[in-house]
């Protein structure tokens, strides 16, 4: 039976996830708007910045270190990618930049396999994060609603960085036009590195940040990353605003299809999916010919 109190709470948990979620689809809707390069490397990106997290953690024995330290692993990370790697394919079909980016997610996972094996591992949330709040007709977890806070002020930064930056208006310059960006003089390969690690790093510090409400495991990014391309369709590709709202009705379509039966919470959301791409091909917030 569903009750009240349990609504509310699927509720704040689809927002938490949602965030998340648009999060990693932001990463994901960067790169591939500025660069054309579909990554299948972004859910292996999202474990690895798990992993580095709880590297960090076990090192400083702070999370905020954990997360602050993590977030730079993963932009180095992108950039060393991009720079040896992606930078080799932007002029190959997009069929060899999908087997690339497949095969970087396969290396990663397995490199995290053999340093750190196949079981599970935890990092716990901050001490201040730990227990339970009373919202009046229910107590909920105290780091869910961290997590939602805490993504909410990276969306905000990363928002900030795109549309209030010299930086932000070539990436979105570049989303338009990658040539007439090079034509004005601009460094464009010195910028797709920076958005390419930008992007790794997104998608790392949900990863980092997820990693006290789920356990860690080699194979985790493989169901994100499913997800994370549905956001991105459902929001429309190359827009960020569509990222945050594509997350978050994800988000929700998940929580709360699971409260009613989980077998059935991404079959909703592939539903969605497919009604949004039927009635409006670019997506909620896409541009006509993006899509």
């Amino acid at each position: 039976m569903i009750t009240w109190p349990n609504f509310v709470s699927q509720v704040f948990n689809g927002l938490a996830s949602g965030a998340l979620l648009a999060l990693i689809s932001s990463g994901l809707t960067i790169i591939y708007g500025t660069l054309g390069v579909l990554n299948l490397a972004h859910g292996a990106m999202f474990m690895l910045g798990g992993y580095a997290g709880y590297v960090a953690y076990h090192a400083t024995g702070s999370f905020l270190l954990a997360v602050v330290v993590g977030a730079l692993f993963m932009v180095v990370v992108g950039a060393v990618v991009e720079r040896v790697l992606i930078r080799r394919f932007y002029d190959r079909p997009h069929e060899d930049q999908i087997l690339l980016t497949f095969g970087i997610g396969i290396v990663i996972v397995e490199l995290v396999r053999l340093g750190f094996g196949s079981l599970t591992l935890s990092v716990p949330p901050p001490a201040w994060a730990a227990g339970v709040t009373p919202m009046g007709f229910l107590i909920y977890p105290t780091y869910r609603i961290v997590v939602l806070a805490i993504a909410g002020v990276a969306l905000a930064l990363l928002y900030l960085v795109l549309y209030r930056t010299r930086l932000g208006m070539i990436v979105r310059a570049g989303i338009e036009d990658s040539g007439m960006v090079g034509m004005l003089g601009i460094n464009i390969d010195r910028v797709f590195m920076l958005v390419f690690g930008i992007g790794a790093m997104a998608a790392g510090f949900a990863g980092i940040v997820n990693a006290p409400v789920v356990s860690l495991t080699p194979d985790l990014g493989s169901s994100i990353l499913v997800q994370t391309f549905v956001v991105v369709v459902i929001g429309g590709v190359g827009s960020f605003p569509g990222a945050i709202l594509g997350g978050l009705v994800a988000g929700e379509i998940l929580s709360l299809t699971s409260m009613v039966d989980p077998a059935y919470s991404e079959v909703m959301l592939f539903v969605v999916m497919t009604l949004v791409l039927v009635l409006r091909p670019q997506g909620l917030l896409g541009v006509p010919g993006r899509a």
